[in-house]
Formats: C-alpha cells, structure tokens, sequence
C-alpha cells in the first residue's frame, strides 16, 4: 500500500532517479553509510561497497523505465526495467528500507540471465 506523502517513496525514487540518471554522487546521498544490501551475488556491507557493486552498472546504462512504485513510511517497491550497453532489457527491483531519509537496507533483485547470455555470446 502506498501512503500519500511516503518518506521511504520519496527517498527511492529520488535515488533511482538519480543513479539511473549517471549521477551516482547524488544517489549516494540517499544511502546511509552502513546500507546493508542483499543482491543476487551475496551481502553487501558499507557504503563504499555498495558504491562498488553500483558504478559498473551505472556506467554501462543506456536508460531505465519504471514499471511501478510502492511505498509506506518506511519500505519503498520500486520495479523497472533497465537498457544497458550489453542488453536491452534487464528486468529488476528494489525494496528499500528507510530511516531518517537514507536508506538503509536494499532487497536488490534483478534478472542475470540477459547479462550472462550476452557474455557468453561476447565470447
């Protein structure tokens, strides 16, 4: 259920916002500096490594479409799809944990199997 003025809807789709626009500096902004992450590849702790595990991506974006986006006082469901230079569509989502306007917490999933095909098919 999404509340009118959500807190942790703002503070996502600001960050999403701004990472899916190349500005990684300002998305940092919105994280907290001990984010804890679960991604498909394990846990990340620490906004440094979470700061690693995004800029590959961030780089290699061609442009992203949010599909929908949830979110209450403190969990915000943003799902979007992702052109990237390797694939066209690379499915995923985010649910993020806010508190005190960064977030602290994101459930990171996406669909690896459009990101390994290409690969393998690179060679």
């Amino acid at each position: 259920m999404t509340a009118p003025h959500s807190e942790a809807l703002r503070v996502a789709t600001a960050y999403h916002r701004a990472w899916t626009a190349g500005d990684l500096d300002t998305a940092m902004t919105y994280v907290s500096g001990d984010i804890v992450c679960d991604a498909p590849a394990g846990r990340l702790e620490g906004a440094a490594a979470y700061r690693s595990f995004m800029a590959p991506f961030v780089a290699m974006l061609v442009g992203a479409h949010v599909i929908a986006a949830f979110g209450d006082d403190t969990t915000a469901l943003i799902m979007y799809d992702t052109e990237t230079t390797l694939v066209k569509s690379g499915p995923a989502a985010e649910c993020v944990t806010v508190r005190g306007g960064r977030i602290v917490h994101s459930w990171f999933i996406f669909d690896r199997l459009p990101f390994q095909q290409a690969r393998a098919a690179q060679g």
